[in-house]
């Protein structure tokens, strides 16, 4: 790896570690919240939206950005960290979470949210909406990609197939789907509840552009959603992200159950302690 490199992968590392640091501060503004998720993929959105996309911040509807649709509305706190350290959110709206006439309700909306591109929460239907944007975009004769972050809770759902389907079926070259594989959903562990594994397998199998990385590895991870993005192929393309749970706080990583986080007033501050420490080991 070159120096540039390494000096890059640094700068997304901080901005991942950025990413936690407000998604907690968001937290500690509920009290709970799903913040295990924006831990797990703090890093996916780091590369995303640091490294792979393209975007301008003050201008969240230009029409020549790539498009980032949150299918699993409950990690919206997970994308607000995100947007708000992108600048396309304005850092002071940090304490307004989820609270009344916010623009940073707890389940993402599309119309209250600069950068939000779609409402997510009916799970399954993140990944049916982005194939028709992608349609629309080739239409339009657009150079622009949708990524699309989806979960493995929502690989049980039939509209998720179809629309794989579908991206295969159109040529959808501008279309790069991310799966969050936590194994983590609200009824227990994702593999337990509906295994979809082998996941690889199949997503090739649907005629995608398939890859499978660590998904708290940025080097990885930049390398992954390149190859994405560079893929000759006229198919759309995935990328399986294996994360943990809490990600970067020791004592949420090891939780049982951190679907949903009650964190006691006197955790959060311990949480942010240990995040700034296990990131600076």
């Amino acid at each position: 790896m070159t120096s540039a490199s390494l000096g890059h992968n640094r700068q997304l590392a901080e901005k991942a570690h950025d990413i936690r640091k407000t998604a907690l501060e968001m937290g500690k503004v509920q009290g709970q919240g799903y913040i295990a998720q924006a831990l797990d993929v703090a890093d996916i959105l780091a590369v995303a939206y640091f490294h792979a996309m393209t975007y301008r911040p003050e201008d969240p509807e230009w029409e020549g950005r790539d498009r980032f649709y949150l299918s699993i509305g409950h990690y919206a706190i997970a994308l607000y960290a995100v947007l708000i350290e992108a600048g396309v959110v304005p850092r002071e709206e940090l304490e307004t979470y989820g609270g009344d006439d916010s623009r940073l309700p707890m389940s993402g909306m599309a119309a209250y949210t600069p950068g939000m591109e779609i409402t997510g929460g009916s799970l399954g239907q993140g990944l049916p909406i982005a194939i028709g944007a992608c349609l629309g975009l080739k239409r339009k004769g657009s150079k622009s990609f949708v990524y699309n972050l989806l979960s493995d809770g929502e690989l049980g759902e039939g509209s998720t197939w179809e629309a794989a389907l579908s991206g295969a079926h159109w040529k959808l070259d501008n279309l790069i789907a991310i799966v969050d594989v936590n194994n983590q959903q609200a009824d227990g562990p994702s593999s337990q509840v509906l295994s979809c594994e082998p996941l690889l397998d199949k997503w090739n199998a649907f005629g995608w552009f398939s890859q499978r990385v660590n998904g708290n590895d940025l080097d990885a991870l930049v390398k992954a959603f390149d190859a994405a993005r560079a893929h000759p192929g006229p198919q759309p393309r995935v990328i399986i992200c294996d994360t943990l749970m809490g990600k970067g706080v020791s004592f949420l990583e090891a939780r049982e159950k951190n679907h949903f986080i009650r964190v006691d007033a006197d955790e959060w501050d311990t949480a942010m302690t240990v995040l700034d420490a296990e990131f600076a080991s």
